[in-house]
């Protein structure tokens, strides 16, 4: 009888500490998350939709950028206005070959968002195009090289160009 008392002891303390092993592992086991930056592009009210779809030469377009930052620390982001075309969109891995015509810089502290509206200007050196892509890239900080990093996140947005008669003044 003792030996059987010896076994269902040994069961039980087995039983005991594995259980005990998985609750303090379910317990204290990091939450595993990726860390990301999103980028938004919204309307002049800074909501979805609605978006302005005709544009002139010379013309600003007012227009609100989300930008929200999922890492463990404070986030030094640019938002690089581009404007090209549907062969020029950038990818997930390169950022399109068109140069910046205006640069936007934010801080995003650690698990925020932040909206801001912004000023686009209309700079076109061919008025001959009948439609543009407005090109809003995400770069971000790098601390440890010292420079700019493309994210590969981007968002674009189709425009007509109007175009306005030259008059010849005599």
């Amino acid at each position: 009888m003792n030996l059987l008392d010896e076994e269902v002891f040994a069961v039980i303390m087995a039983v005991t500490i594995i259980g005990s092993t998985l609750g303090i592992a379910l317990v204290l086991k990091p939450e595993i998350t990726e860390p990301f930056t999103s980028l938004g592009l919204l309307n002049q009210e800074c909501k979805i939709g609605d978006y302005p779809n005709r544009v002139y030469p010379g013309q600003s377009l007012v227009l609100c950028v989300f930008i929200y930052n999922h890492r463990d620390y404070p986030a030094l982001v640019q938002v690089r206005y581009k404007i090209g075309d549907k062969t020029t969109l950038p990818t997930n891995t390169t950022p399109s070959p068109h140069y910046a015509i205006k640069i936007y810089e934010f801080l995003v502290g650690v698990g925020e968002n932040i909206t801001e509206k912004i000023s686009v200007p209309i700079l076109l050196s061919d008025t001959n195009v009948d439609e543009v892509a407005l090109i809003f890239e995400l770069w971000i900080y790098d601390v440890n090289s010292n420079e700019w990093i493309y994210t590969g996140i981007w968002n674009h947005l189709y425009v007509n160009v109007i175009k306005v008669p030259y008059l010849e003044v005599k």
